[in-house]
Formats: structure tokens, C-alpha cells, sequence
């Protein structure tokens, strides 16, 4: 553990330690302790790193644009439904290569984040991850494989009772391919999303509010707000939806800050997106796969429920398992 806490006693105290900094989280600490942290350093890293999702969004939209044309749509119905790019089946693109592509904005995305904590804010990527002197990685794989249980579980339970709403449409060559694909790039994907939202803003905001809760707050709706264009949010409303965003956004922000570090949190959200991936598709599901499963009833209320289940048995494992009992963590 980094000794963040190696303080001077009060001068008119007895024996009590006096905590310099305005947090008792060592997760919040860090980020106010590690590099420069000025607002314009934090705006500077969220622009870079919008700057290197956009830029890699617009390189791919080119071949996807060209595909969707030479499949009849026209650039009015493109602007007017933009999630026909991401169709594979409307614009005759391999699933896997589309995946590929749409992970790949994630990488540039976590590279100009980096570039921009290297350089303008001196802060090693470690510091937006955990509080701790070194990544937990047993956390990470711990909470994965946690979360990817309940996933198949849930997945197979709703084979046997339900299998007249799915079915099977295993294709061994193109699972393989997609199975690498998704290995390769899903990390990536959610470990960027992690580290922006549970890490960098988490703790950006932390230095602003200097407590815990309203970062929570605050990433938890961002972390929403960036779903909403989603093809199942927009199938079944921003009301229906938007709480089941905000919900995981908050429930993986309360395990950052309780563990002080990101990594129980990276490991389920990428659980959650590589088992989905490869479990079950929908019509309106945001990554078309190749999938073992497809299902054709989608009921996002019954889902959402389904979730608070699954995400109540996750929490009370780790909190079991980690003794995350100090709720003041998530206060200061």
C-alpha cells in the first residue's frame, strides 16, 4: 500500500495522526497527491481523450458510410438513423471485422488519454486505477469471473425455460473469430470506460467536491448520458433504459471507492461485455455478434430486475470477500 498516509501528529494532540488531505480514500488521495491537477489539466485530459475517440470515429466512418451507400441507403437516411452503420446486416459487414472497428476507437481513445497524463499531467495510468502501489490484479480477475457466472447462468436458465424465445445459431468458424476479436478488444473497451469514469473523472471530481458523493453522482449520469444513443435505448425509451445505465454506473462507483481502486469494477464491466458478446445478440443488441444464443423477446423492465439480482449476489461476494465495510470511504 503507498504510505499515503505518513503524517506529522498534531501539535496539541495526543496520539492522533492529522490526515493533511481532505479525503480519507486512498483512491481520492491519490489523484490529489500524484501529477498536476489543476482544472484546465483535467479538462485538457477529457478533451484528448474525446479527441482520440473522435478522430478514430471519423477514419472508420468512411469504409462504413461507403458500404451503406452501396446497400441503398442514402446519406439522409444515414444522418437520420446513424446506428445503420452498425448493422452488419444492412450494410453487408462481417460482425466480427465491425466489432473490430467500433473497439478500435476505444484504443485510440485510452492512447490519447494516456498521452495526456503522461505529459501534461505527469501521472503514471496506474494512478487512475487503484490507490494502492500496484494494480490488483486477483480483484480484477476475481470480480470477472464472478460476473461472468451469473451471466452464463442467467443465460442458460433462460435457454431451458424459455426456448422457444432462443435459439442456437452456434457457427463454429465464425465464433472462433469472433472469440479473438472480443478476447483482444473488449478489455480494451471497458477498461477505458473504467478509467475515465471510475478513475479519471472520479477522481477530477473528487479534488473539485472534495468528498465522495457527488463524484459518484456525477460519473454515474455522465456514464448514462453516454449510453443513450444506444440502439436498445433508443428501441425501448431513455426511461426504461437510462435508470438501468445509471444503476451500473453507480454500482460499479460504489465498489471503486469502498475498494479503493478501479479493479473489481473494470473486472465485471468487462465480464458483463465479453460474456454478452459471445452468450446472446438481440436485434437490439449495441454489439452485433456472432453469438452462440439469439434471442428474439427483449424485455428490458424484466432485465433490469434481473440485474439488481445479479448485482446484489456480486456485491455481497466482494463485500464478504473484502471486508468493504467502511462506508465513510464513499463520504471523504
Amino acid at each position: 500500500m503507498i504510505n499515503l498516509y505518513s503524517m506529522e501528529l498534531q501539535e496539541n494532540s495526543s496520539d492522533k495522526p492529522a490526515n493533511p488531505f481532505p479525503f480519507n480514500n486512498l483512491f481520492l488521495i491519490k489523484g490529489y497527491v500524484t501529477g498536476k491537477n489543476e482544472f484546465w489539466h483535467y479538462l485538457l485530459g477529457i478533451v484528448a481523450a474525446f479527441f482520440g475517440y473522435l478522430f478514430f470515429q471519423l477514419i472508420m466512418m468512411v469504409p462504413l458510410v461507403t458500404m451503406a451507400m452501396n446497400h441503398g441507403f442514402s446519406m439522409t437516411d444515414i444522418s437520420e438513423n446513424p446506428n445503420i452503420l452498425f448493422n452488419p446486416e444492412k450494410i453487408g459487414i462481417n460482425k466480427s471485422l465491425l466489432l473490430a472497428l467500433m473497439m478500435g476507437m476505444f484504443v485510440f481513445t485510452l492512447l490519447f488519454l494516456w498521452l495526456a497524463l503522461k505529459f501534461v499531467q505527469k501521472k503514471p495510468l496506474s494512478s487512475i486505477i487503484t490507490g494502492f502501489e500496484k494494480i490488483r490484479w486477483n480483484r480484477y480477475f476475481f470480480s470477472f469471473g464472478i460476473w461472468a457466472v451469473l451471466i452464463l447462468i442467467l443465460t442458460l436458465v433462460s435457454y431451458l425455460t424459455s426456448p422457444e424465445e432462443i435459439e442456437i445459431r452456434f457457427d463454429a468458424g465464425n465464433f472462433a473469430v469472433l472469440l479473438v476479436v472480443a478476447v483482444i478488444f473488449i478489455p480494451i473497451q471497458t477498461a477505458t470506460e473504467e478509467l475515465i469514469f471510475r478513475g479519471y473523472l472520479m477522481q477530477g471530481f473528487g479534488l473539485a467536491f472534495k468528498n465522495g458523493i457527488a463524484p459518484l453522482i456525477i460519473t454515474s449520469v455522465l456514464f448514462g448520458l453516454m449510453h443513450a444513443s444506444n440502439p436498445e435505448a433508443k428501441a425501448h425509451g431513455l426511461l426504461i433504459m437510462m435508470p438501468y445505465y445509471i444503476f451500473f454506473g453507480a454500482f460499479l462507483g460504489v465498489l471503486t471507492l469502498l475498494d479503493e481502486g478501479a479493479e473489481l469494477a473494470m473486472g465485471i464491466h468487462c465480464a458483463n461485455n465479453l460474456m454478452s458478446s459471445l452468450l446472446v445478440c438481440s436485434k437490439n443488441s449495441v454489439l452485433q455478434t456472432d453469438a452462440i444464443f439469439y434471442t428474439s423477446s427483449e424485455n428490458p423492465g424484466g432485465e433490469f430486475i434481473t440485474w439488481i439480482v445479479m448485482a446484489s449476489i456480486c456485491f455481497f461476494i466482494l463485500f464478504k470477500k473484502y471486508k468493504l465495510s467502511n462506508w465513510k470511504l464513499l463520504i471523504r
